[in-house]
């Protein structure tokens, strides 16, 4: 009886024991658990403002390092210019080179530098680390594009050489939709798949809030669709990622670039968000340095409008050629933007109602057609392209075709230098008359703005301090074209979409970064 006992004490003992470690061990997680939720339902999210590439791929980084995610963007749709984006994304050493039999690649470096021109070296308040940018925008491009491809299921296997590159290296897919719609829509419909983004369109951002130290601590912003409604604020690292100046036509591009007045251009009628910038301090650089792109389509239903649909790079380097209203040909379709635009401009010139602008013909044969049928559908279905035989194209022009023909079938030396013909296959003479080319015409239009808001290789926006030093503005970053010092005088066709890929993901993985360790 006394051991039945003395079993039954051991037995409660024993219950009594591990019911106190249970009860407090259930604190203890409870504890940690609303702890955790507490604090993630108070946590600021990652402010991003504008949903072109340079936005969605920070957006995306900010997510997957496990912030939450309010986009802004005062277009009614995602996208921003990247959406419209038709030549590609540059890569240096990628896969896809490879399997085009191209075995290494190490002059992406070099050939941006060249580009750059004299913004390259040239000295001044402020300065940016111009080398430092480019080491990482050339140097993390492999790895840009194995993430669109390998991550997103972006298809980029198609690889063209364009104007200003030693080398193929522009990425693009082999199907009906454009490069930019194609990584766009891959990312918008990843992140709004993810229950922390937010994305609020038809919203303009009014002012970035500081506190006392000139810190930034989030947005002042008011809805489009509810003009009369209050203006809201929210708090959180700012992110900047609104793009450029080049449709800003009455504002900050007649400022700075003056003798650009009645260019058409490719960016619609917006004015520019740098003041926002400026308004806190935030330097800038090389906002002189506008680009004009070579080849913006004349609309044969609207030839002196202002808004131009952009004629791809893409369309020269696989093999299509630039004819004057003579019929010859006149530059080296290859050349960097900024002397094939100035080629062009030298030659005469037409004003339609209120829009200079010039007559060339871009013309491209069978096989090039045949390899660019993703632009060139969408151009013949705007009008924008016709489809011509040879034959039937004036008598100057078939001359040129004959004589551009003879070189490329021959292997000869071009007069005009340029070296590799795309895939051409049109051959001189008699035989081709019978074969249909596209032929459009177009006309050098304002495209890029270079210049932009001084940052850093974390994608920290600067601002200048005492002994005109640079410093960064605490809980701000910015990427894409708002920002200045990574393409100097001229950009090369194919780095746009990787920057904003390279520096969106960096600025969002540090945005991050300041949120987490709060």
């Amino acid at each position: 009886m006394r051991r039945t006992r003395c079993f039954l004490l051991l037995i409660y003992f024993i219950v009594g024991f591990l019911t106190a470690i249970l009860c407090m061990l259930f604190f203890r997680i409870s504890n940690f658990l609303f702890s955790t939720m507490s604090q993630s339902a108070t946590r600021k999210p990652v402010i991003v403002v504008g949903s072109g590439l340079a936005g969605l791929s920070a957006a995306h980084e900010a997510l997957r390092a496990g912030a939450a995610v309010h986009m802004l963007d005062r277009a009614p749709k995602p996208g921003g210019n990247s959406i419209k984006a038709s030549s590609g994304i540059n890569g240096a050493g990628t896969r896809f080179q490879r399997a085009q039999g191209i075995a290494g690649d190490d002059s992406f470096f070099a050939d941006t530098v060249r580009s750059a021109g004299r913004r390259f070296t040239e000295t001044g308040s402020p300065l940016v680390d111009r080398k430092a940018l480019v080491e990482i925008l050339t140097s993390q491009s492999e790895n840009a594009v194995n993430w669109l491809a390998d991550e997103l299921n972006v298809d980029l296997s198609v690889v063209a050489q364009l104007g200003g590159h030693s080398i193929a290296r522009t990425h693009r897919g082999g199907g009906k939709l454009p490069p930019g719609a194609a990584i766009v829509s891959a990312l918008v419909e990843e992140l709004k798949a993810n229950s922390e983004f937010t994305l609020e369109n038809s919203s303009e951002v009014d002012e970035l809030l500081t506190d006392g130290s000139g810190a930034v601590r989030g947005v002042r912003y008011h809805n489009f669709d509810n003009s009369d409604g209050p203006a809201h604020e929210l708090e959180g690292p700012v992110v900047f990622a609104a793009g450029g100046f080049a449709g800003d036509a009455h504002g900050l591009l007649s400022k700075y670039r003056p003798d650009l007045a009645g260019m058409p251009s490719t960016n619609e009628a917006r004015p520019a968000s740098h003041g926002l910038l400026s308004a806190i301090g935030a330097a800038f650089v090389d906002m002189d340095s506008v680009q004009i792109h070579p080849t913006g389509f004349v609309d044969p239903k609207d030839p002196g409008s202002a808004y131009k649909f952009l004629a791809a790079e893409a369309l020269r380097g696989e093999g299509g050629i630039l004819l004057s209203s003579k019929g010859e040909r006149f530059i080296n379709e290859l050349n960097t933007r900024d002397v094939v635009s100035d080629a062009i401009m030298a030659l005469p010139h037409s004003t339609v109602g209120s829009t200079r602008q010039w007559e060339i013909t871009l013309l491209l044969d069978p096989g090039a057609c045949e390899v660019a049928a993703s632009h060139i559908g969408f151009y013949v279905w705007k009008g924008l392209v016709q489809k011509k035989k040879v034959r039937d194209l004036a008598p100057e022009v078939i001359s040129a075709v004959d004589k551009y023909a003879a070189i490329v079938s021959k292997h000869e030396e071009d007069a005009l230098g340029r070296k590799t013909f795309g895939h051409w296959r049109l051959p001189p003479g008699e035989a081709n008359r019978d074969e249909e080319v596209c032929v459009g015409i177009v006309t050098p239009v304002v495209h890029f703005t270079m210049g932009g808001v001084a940052f850093d290789t974390q994608a920290r926006v600067l601002r200048l301090e005492d002994g005109n030093e640079l410093a960064p503005i605490p809980g701000l970053w910015a990427a894409g074209e708002i920002t200045g010092g990574i393409h100097g005088a001229n950009r090369l066709g194919g780095s746009s979409l990787l920057e904003c890929a390279v520096f969106g993901r960096i600025a969002g993985i540090q945005a991050a970064k300041s949120v987490m360790t709060v």
